[in-house]
């Protein structure tokens, strides 16, 4: 009996070595495909990279060294995706402020891709607007993917950034300005409602989670009953709301170029503000603003 069931075993050992044999052979082989792979497109950026450092004859270009481009996995798209760019990368988690899709058929290795685009698309690998790249790469097809998140690098933490909106109207407020038609004077400079900046986050984080862009949020309430609820106790209020830039002076200078909002701005009535963002990538708009200024 020890001797049969030994038998059995050892077919059955054999019978599940020689079941694993195959696909882990096949593993191995795609395992050696995906480094040769990546390691194209690394090649690849790395040549766009070298290129922006010392870039050539390019019409309309700026021959002046440019930053590398940052190579961030979420900007790999697979190349048969055929959907709207903006919504693919949202999936992938880039909010991006701008992006440009280049797609090349022909070249098999990274050295033939870069010089198909650097004769074909200069420009687009010299625009200044762009910070990040992806590359998605499979036999003789390529697909570079150019973008600038929404959010700035510089846009810091909440606390940060509302010191700097604070900072930036008063400097605004310091001189005279024409909003619209309206000619205002240099205004006193604003002190800081923590009642204020409290409504103004809380009507931001509305805006990101609920995803709407209004002063009157879907309950009713206006930016003076949201003040009221904050403590806020002046007897006048003015909002300034804003979405989809990504950094305070981004901000500030949409608010500047619209006349309403620059009246708010400007406004000598108004003695306290506060001001908040909130951002949240799975939203339209990706960062939303509000500023809220009072009046005793």
């Amino acid at each position: 009996m020890s001797l049969i069931r030994f038998d059995v075993f050892m077919r059955l050992i054999n019978r599940v070595a020689s079941l694993c044999l195959f696909p882990l052979s096949s593993l191995l082989l795609a395992a050696a495909a995906l480094p040769a792979r990546a390691a194209g497109e690394q090649q690849l950026v790395a040549s766009i990279n070298a290129y922006r450092d010392h870039p050539g004859p390019c019409s309309r270009a700026a021959a002046r060294p440019l930053p590398p481009l940052a190579l961030k996995a979420s900007l790999s798209l697979p190349l048969g995706y055929g959907g709207g760019l903006r919504d693919g990368l949202k999936q992938r988690g880039y909010q991006a402020a701008a992006v440009r899709a280049i797609r090349l058929d022909g070249p098999k290795e990274a050295g033939a891709a870069f010089q198909m685009l650097q004769d074909s698309y200069c420009t687009a690998l010299l625009d200044t607007q762009y910070t990040d790249i992806g590359v998605s790469h499979s036999g003789n097809e390529w697909r570079v993917l150019l973008a600038r998140p929404l959010l700035d690098a510089r846009l810091g933490d909440p606390r940060s950034a509302a010191q700097a909106l604070l900072a930036q109207v008063n400097e605004a407020r310091a001189r005279p300005r024409l909003c619209g038609r309206k000619r205002f004077g240099a205004a006193r400079p604003l002190a800081w409602s923590p009642a204020l900046g409290m409504a103004a986050q809380a009507h931001s984080r509305a805006m990101a989670q609920e995803d709407y862009f209004a002063h009157t949020d879907p309950n009713g309430a206006t930016p003076y009953n949201r003040a009221r609820a904050a403590g806020y106790r002046g007897r006048q209020v003015g909002e300034n709301i804003a979405a989809g830039q990504g950094s305070p002076s981004a901000a500030m200078a949409s608010w500047l170029a619209s006349p309403g909002h620059c009246a708010n701005l400007m406004n000598p009535v108004f003695n306290q503000v506060g001001a908040a963002y909130v951002a949240s990538p799975s939203s339209e708009a990706g960062i939303y603003w509000t500023m809220l200024f009072g009046a005793p």
